[in-house]
Formats: C-alpha cells, sequence, structure tokens
C-alpha cells in the first residue's frame, strides 16, 4: 500500500482553540461537522489545542523519558489487573515498543501512587506535569464527545452519562532505534480497543489507514491525532470507523517517544438506540472493555483479523 505525505493531508483539521466555538454558535455547529465526518470517513481527526503549550508538551515528554530510563526491573512494579493498563515491553512480535500507564492521571492522588511506585521518595515534577496534561486532554476528549452527540442530534442528558461512564488512562510509549538486522516497524497496524484515543508524538512514526486504502503519514507537529476506537465504532453502529494505524520508524538514528490519552467506558459497551436504522442494523451485543481487552491479549484473540466482530459480532 502507498503512504501518502503530509503535505497532501486528507485530515481534516478543527481548531479548537477558537474562543468564540460555545455549544449552539455556528462556529461550534461548524466544528460538530468536520469532527463527524473526520470520524466516519477515516476514524479520526487532527486538533489544534493551545491550552497544551510547547512548555507543557515538552515538560510532559521529559517526564515520560524518566520514567523509560529507569530499570526494567523498576517499570515492571506498575502492574494492573486491566490489560495494558501496567507496563508493557520486551514483546518478541514489536520488540521496538514499550508504553507505561497511569490510570486516571487526571486525579493528583492517583499521578503520586504511581510515582510512589517508581520513586519510592516520589517524582514532583513526573506528578504534576502529568497530572496538568492529562486534564487539559479530557477537556479535549469530552469537547470532541460533544460534538458527536451534537452532529447526530441526542439527548444531552444521554451525552451527560456517556461522559461520566468513562475511565482514562494516560500512556507513554518508546520505540527503540532498530538494529541494523531489525524491522522498523513500531507497531503493526491495528485499532484501538478504545472510545477515542488522543495521541501526540515527539518524532514522526504515526500512519492512518485512509478509507481508500492508502496509508496517510502524520510529521510530528504542535498537532493532536484524536481517534476513535472499537467501542465509538460499536456506540454508533458503525456510523463511525475506528481507526487503524500503525507505527513505522523512519529515522532510523531516533529514539521515537509519544504521548496519549485513551478513554474506555466502564459501564456496558452498547450500540446508541437512536443510531440503529435501516442503514445501520444493530451488528454488535453489549460488551464490557476489560473483558475485550483480556480477550485481544489472548492467543485467539491475537489470530482475529476483526478482533471485535470475534468478540461481540451479533
Amino acid at each position: 500500500m502507498v503512504t501518502v505525505a503530509m503535505s497532501e493531508s486528507p485530515l481534516a483539521v478543527v481548531d479548537f482553540s477558537n474562543e468564540n466555538m460555545k455549544p449552539g454558535t455556528d462556529p461550534w455547529l461548524e466544528a460538530c461537522k468536520v469532527v463527524r465526518r473526520g470520524f466516519e470517513d477515516n476514524g479520526c481527526f487532527l486538533a489544534r489545542f493551545d491550552k497544551v503549550g510547547p512548555e507543557l508538551l515538552n515538560s510532559v515528554f521529559s517526564a515520560t523519558e524518566e520514567v523509560f530510563d529507569l530499570p526494567l526491573e523498576t517499570k515492571s512494579r506498575k502492574t494492573s489487573d486491566k490489560p495494558f493498563h501496567g507496563y508493557n515491553g520486551q514483546i518478541p512480535a514489536i520488540p521496538l515498543y514499550e508504553a507505561f500507564a497511569v490510570e486516571n492521571a487526571m486525579n493528583l492522588e492517583e499521578c503520586k501512587k504511581y510515582t510512589h511506585i517508581m520513586w519510592p521518595g516520589g517524582n514532583d515534577y513526573f506528578c504534576e506535569r502529568v497530572n496538568a496534561y492529562a486534564k487539559v486532554m479530557k477537556e479535549l476528549d469530552q469537547t470532541v464527545k460533544k460534538m458527536v452527540f451534537d452532529s447526530y442530534g441526542l439527548d444531552k442528558q444521554k451525552c451527560e452519562s456517556f461522559l461520566e461512564s468513562m475511565n482514562y488512562v494516560f500512556r507513554g510509549h518508546k520505540y527503540r532505534i532498530p538494529e541494523m538486522d531489525e524491522s522498523n516497524v513500531g507497531l503493526t497496524p491495528h485499532t484501538d480497543t478504545t472510545v477515542v484515543s488522543i495521541l501526540h508524538q515527539k518524532v514522526a512514526g504515526l500512519e492512518i489507514k485512509l478509507k481508500d486504502g492508502e496509508w496517510f503519514r502524520l510529521d510530528a507537529s504542535p498537532l493532536f491525532c484524536v481517534i476513535a476506537g472499537d467501542a465509538f465504532m460499536v456506540w454508533s453502529s458503525e456510523r463511525i470507523r475506528a481507526c487503524e494505524h500503525r507505527i513505522i520508524l523512519s529515522e532510523s538514528n531516533v529514539t521515537r517517544y509519544s504521548l496519549g490519552l485513551f478513554s474506555y467506558s466502564n459501564t456496558v459497551v452498547q450500540t446508541s438506540e437512536d443510531l440503529i436504522d435501516e442503514e445501520h442494523p444493530l451488528r454488535y451485543k453489549p460488551f464490557n472493555s476489560y473483558g475485550y481487552l483480556g480477550f485481544i491479549s489472548t492467543e485467539e484473540g491475537a489470530k482475529c483479523k476483526n478482533r471485535i466482530k470475534a468478540y461481540c459480532g451479533v
């Protein structure tokens, strides 16, 4: 498949820094259309969000690198009963990749719990930076979801209930420099299990599979990539497309770091009855996000070409 250059970007850009973009206003309604179209066409769009400035971004990347510089034994101390919510790395199929997770990072006490596992004396710098980043990313995430509800003309109370059902996890990712005989594939093509994932990369590598089947490579920039996951696709009765993406390392002499805020439902994920019609019939049974995460961690789940259909397809 062909990889498209950034200069020919097919992805929509939404400016969330526009102070006039309040719910019900013309700029808001126009942005709602762009967000929905981005999710329906390619499963993602790009967001400009000035509440995360260069100073905060750089400090979070710096704090993230601190974690990865710790000994493997230390990084591995953070475990979770939820798959992919602890430390992940040293995986033979994706040897360049490792990641750590801080659950509910917009809560300062949760950040402190994480830092005391990594650094027994604590680490205020890490704690404060990651907490500040997670809080503003949650704001962006919830604004995006409100826009999706508005664009489909859905009830505001249902929207509030949907937002209240979200759990969040902050993840830092590292992709080491490939050895001479290694592939430059950081992560193989996949869709996220999430409702929404918001990614930011310091070094290029993220590639999006467009609706026409071509791969589009995103340059590193101040923009955030907002990605729809499997759960959002199920909720929307496949109106929204789960975004297939991968990581390909082209800068062979640079370690790649990226940040992500990932949202999961803490209740049963099910298709919105308001979005089911003849063109979009019910295709999925209700499912639990963490049960689904457990399934894709199994040998059976790993072999599935379409994991969500295998797990809960009607």
